[in-house]
């Protein structure tokens, strides 16, 4: 072999190798500080370009979460503000059909005309009071629940108005609707009846499309869980592996240092040729 002070080719050697262990050494810490293997285009661009469409799915579940939450949370009130008018109606009737008793003394219609109208006020404020986030299924106006259910918005789910108002669409018997006469005990008899088969009817839908928003909240929450997971599998390092890594290579950088410190100080050996 010979010798020349002009090149150190043991030392360039040498100091590839060194620059490769720093290198790689620079990657393993950045794995273990960010907890992920893949963290740009750079470390592989097919996966890292998976990894962020999976990512844009992620947020779309959960802004379809928080959707149905929302729904799910207008329909409970809707639905618990239904339920009371329709205990309420169950009173009602009981005093309509006393009340249309021939025999009944006039301070004993008088009262269950005043239970009667107390009664029917309560339907009026329950369905004004039967609001979430602004949206209320049972008033007099026109709101409807439209949740979405898919990540690309598309798909959705609809809870149309229910009017539960007093004359309104479903319920037949009006803010003045009596039973202080014998004629008129029998009329809300009947008027009470047919309200208290819309209202139940009303319950049913509502409670089915109460029981969709909250089937394709356990299922958006299944499927954002599981892409969750199927990130972490593309992306997330090991950092059992990534800790031995870094162990392994920072004796390595060691080594490296000291076969570069020999393999510069090659040269000095020259100086034996000429009688140093």
């Amino acid at each position: 072999m010979g010798f020349s002070v002009n090149t150190n080719a043991s030392a360039l050697s040498a100091l590839q190798n060194l620059n490769k262990t720093t290198k790689d050494l620079d990657r393993v810490q950045t794995n273990i500080n960010t907890g992920l293997r893949i963290s740009s285009a750079k470390d592989n661009a097919a996966v890292y370009s998976i990894a962020q469409q999976l990512r844009a799915d992620l947020r779309g579940y959960n802004a379809v979460k928080q959707s149905l939450d929302r729904s799910i949370s207008t329909v409970d009130i809707a639905l618990a503000a239904a339920e009371s008018i329709s205990d309420l109606l169950i009173e009602m009737k009981e005093k309509a059909v006393a009340a249309a008793d021939a025999g009944l003394d006039t301070d004993s219609r008088v009262a269950l005309a005043q239970d009667f109208d107390a009664l029917r006020t309560q339907i009026t404020i329950i369905t004004q009071n039967a609001e979430f986030n602004g949206t209320n299924l049972i008033d007099s106006g026109t709101d409807e629940i439209v949740a979405i259910t898919s990540p690309d918005a598309l798909q959705k789910i609809t809870i149309v108005h229910e009017d539960l108002t007093l004359g309104g669409g479903n319920i037949v018997i009006t803010a003045a609707q009596s039973v202080s006469t014998l004629t008129a005990a029998a009329a809300a008899v009947s008027d009470v009846t047919t309200s208290l088969s819309a209202v139940n009817a009303v319950l049913t839908r509502l409670g089915a499309g109460g029981k969709s928003l909250e089937a394709q909240r356990v299922f958006a929450t299944k499927i954002s869980d599981t892409i969750e997971v199927g990130i972490g599998n593309l992306v997330d390092a090991d950092l059992a592996r990534e800790s031995a890594r870094l162990q392994a290579l920072q004796v390595k950088q060691q080594l490296g240092v000291q076969a570069l410190s020999i393999a510069n100080s090659a040269p000095q050996s020259i100086l034996n040729l000429f009688g140093g």
